[in-house]
């Protein structure tokens, strides 16, 4: 059984963004006007992800946990099963991609994309992630996109489209005296049509409830 979920676990985390982990939004400080919650390099959260997509003509679904952790230069994501087992662990560096599931060797790539074409047949892009859970990402236009309760949705410069469809608010965060009441997301809906390059999807992601903003 484990075996059936986990190439559906894996194709939940499906965005599309390359390996470089670095992001283009600076940690502690949103632009003026802003209404997100500022981006932080480290975070950690946890939530559900619903994934449907295509696979031999046929649409397929799938519904997993997920525990995401992330550094300015690492990004580790765990795999639950819905009833608590792990179905895989996944870390992503500058360097390489290394995938390991239960009772087998770990397996690994110069970057995400390459691990998961080997593994699923289409790329696994954990950058977009990185930015998508916080309410940025980069636009089909090359602008930085700020989401807001009010501006709540955005075509990506990779082809996929957001809405930042619920919002959840986080009090005042006393490392870098952040005002209290702060937008963060709560639900993503995300999507992306076929293409030469890569299969059509559809994701919806639920982050658990937040807390105040950690220290770095």
């Amino acid at each position: 059984m484990l075996k059936k979920l986990l190439p559906l676990a894996l194709v939940c985390l499906s965005l599309s963004a390359c390996s470089t982990l670095t992001s283009p939004f600076s940690s502690g400080a949103a632009p003026s006007g802003a209404a997100v919650a500022p981006y932080r390099e480290q975070v950690e959260l946890t939530g559900r992800l619903n994934v449907v997509y295509q696979k031999d003509d046929k649409p397929e679904s799938a519904t997993v946990n997920f525990n995401w952790q992330q550094t300015a230069q690492r990004t580790d994501v765990t795999l639950y099963s819905p009833v608590g087992s792990t179905l895989a662990t996944i870390a992503v560096t500058p360097r390489e991609a290394v995938l390991t599931q239960s009772g087998k060797a770990p397996r690994s790539a110069p970057d995400v994309d390459t691990l998961s074409a080997q593994m699923l047949g289409w790329s696994l892009p954990v950058s977009g992630l990185r930015d998508w859970l916080q309410g940025y990402a980069m636009g089909a236009d090359g602008k930085r996109f700020i989401a807001s309760p009010a501006n709540d949705s955005v075509t990506t410069k990779d082809g996929w489209r957001l809405r930042y469809v619920s919002w959840q608010e986080v009090g005042q965060n006393v490392a870098d005296n952040t005002p209290g009441a702060l937008p963060q997301p709560r639900r993503i809906d995300a999507e992306r049509n076929a293409s030469a390059q890569a299969d059509a999807v559809s994701l919806r992601i639920v982050l658990d409830p937040a807390t105040s903003a950690p220290a770095p």
